[in-house]
């Protein structure tokens, strides 16, 4: 079965960058496209950006446009999320997704098969 794990995760100022990854293992990670989820406190689960699983293909929140980056390395079953500039509003749980076979960068939770645990980011102003 497919495990995901986050980290990376921490406290940082405003303006300051910081990088998640996740970890994957079980079935065949090339084939699953991933997604970076975050959730705040009282708040939904929202999208933040995808990658589908040939790497051809990412999405991204209005939000965190031209800030953060998502990318993958398939030989270590990884997938990151970098992010610059962060700022206050950036401060959530934030939450790796699979989906294996899927070749588009999927923008809905439920577009996603398999979860991590989270990673806390807090951003400080």
């Amino acid at each position: 079965q497919v495990q995901l794990e986050e980290s990376g995760g921490g406290l940082v100022q405003a303006g300051d960058s910081l990088r998640l990854s996740c970890a994957v293992s079980g079935r065949t990670f090339s084939r699953h496209a991933m997604g970076w989820f975050r959730q705040a406190p009282g708040k939904e689960r929202e999208f933040v950006a995808a990658i589908d699983w040939s790497g051809t293909r990412t999405s991204y929140a209005d939000p965190v446009k031209g800030r953060f980056t998502i990318s993958r390395d398939n030989a270590k079953n990884t997938v990151y999320l970098q992010m610059m500039n962060m700022k206050p509003e950036d401060t959530a749980v934030y939450y790796c997704g699979a989906h294996y076979g899927m070749d588009r960068p999927g923008v809905r939770e439920n577009d996603y098969e398999y979860w991590g645990q989270g990673t806390q980011v807090t951003v400080s102003s």
